[in-house]
């Protein structure tokens, strides 16, 4: 196989947990050419990976830019595509591509496996990263394990030092007597987030009793409650939120000693950069979306959140997030500090 497309259209941390399937198939084909198809807002996390020589992006925008998406797609004559989403817009665009050799997921068992000119068979629950690697098994090849693949540029570690310093946080602090720890309050659904509340006692936690410098971290959408934390700490924690990219927050962490956060893609980010990570799940499951790596911590009460888990929570002050406790994470932050 000489022209390769992989598909994959989700957020930021699915992107992340496919680059061992990206490193398998560059491991396997060494001199193919490898593109892989994003949702814009996430092709950073690949602007570096060599696994890859394209990264193409999908707006949802008019009519006509979907037509010059899939005109763009048929005229790379991709011989093979392997299509990670398991969703019908991307089974579309796969079959219209023109490759001959078309794999798929259809665990709902849709209409969509019709596109597809092999159909992988999950055969039980697994972690994401070894179900999307599964796509390369039905070509018949046996994926070695890889860990997920990060990178920044010098630009991106220039740009972190310097923020680090404007707010205060000098070189002293990195790897210094006072470790930074990074807090992600950031979610895609409420129903996923720790209370903010419990973030702000958590930080004046890791101020006092370990004498940690505390940054809150996010995109601008989470900005909001960054500052409703640091108001609501009395050790005024550093609110980063919206002022990094992508790969400036990916240069960040992996200046801190330690990443607290829900369930999101900046979590497999610490995890991939080999930053030690404290996990806060609720609704969705650890053994499928869970960090990568042995530093990692992952609070989860197991909750069957089948019922109610998308677009609400039915349970109020019992759901999930909320039975983890600010006792518990420190806990787990204090196990991870003594391992660093």
């Amino acid at each position: 196989m000489k022209n390769i497309l992989v598909i994959k259209l989700r957020y930021i941390g699915d992107v992340l947990l496919a680059t061992p399937l990206l490193h398998a198939l560059r491991d396997r084909f060494p001199d193919a050419r490898l593109t892989m198809l994003v949702n814009r807002g996430t092709q950073d996390i690949l602007k570096w990976n060599r696994d890859v020589n394209e990264v193409l992006t999908v707006d949802r925008g008019t009519l006509a830019a979907q037509l010059r998406l899939l005109g763009e797609l048929r005229r790379r004559r991709f011989d093979c595509l392997l299509d990670l989403t398991d969703g019908d817009r991307s089974a579309i665009l796969a079959r219209l591509s023109g490759a001959p050799v078309r794999v798929g997921f259809n665990e709902e068992r849709r209409w969509r496996g019709l596109l597809y000119t092999a159909v992988v068979q999950a055969t039980a629950p697994m972690h994401r990263v070894e179900r999307d690697l599964e796509a390369v098994r039905a070509l018949g090849m046996e994926p070695k394990a890889s860990p997920l693949v990060l990178r920044t540029s010098s630009e991106d570690d220039k740009e972190a030092a310097r923020l680090l310093v404007e707010v205060g946080v000098g070189e002293a602090h990195v790897g210094g007597t006072r470790p930074l720890v990074l807090l992600h309050p950031g979610a895609r659904y409420w129903f996923k987030a720790w209370p903010a509340e419990r973030f702000a006692e958590l930080a004046d936690r890791l101020t006092d009793a370990c004498g940690c410098r505390v940054l809150v971290g996010g995109d601008a959408s989470d900005r909001g409650v960054a500052e409703v934390i640091r108001a609501r700490a009395r050790s005024a924690p550093t609110v980063l939120a919206g002022r990094t990219t992508l790969l400036q927050l990916a240069a960040l962490l992996k200046r801190c000693a330690l990443f607290i956060g829900n369930d999101n893609g900046p979590m497999h980010m610490a995890a991939a950069l080999g930053t030690p990570v404290v996990a806060l799940f609720g609704p969705s499951d650890p053994s499928v979306w869970g960090p990568r790596g042995e530093r990692a911590e992952v609070l989860y009460k197991g909750l069957d959140c089948r019922r109610c888990f998308h677009p609400t929570c039915e349970r109020g002050e019992d759901n999930c997030m909320k039975q983890i406790s600010v006792e518990e994470v420190f806990a787990a932050v204090q196990r991870l500090l003594e391992k660093t």
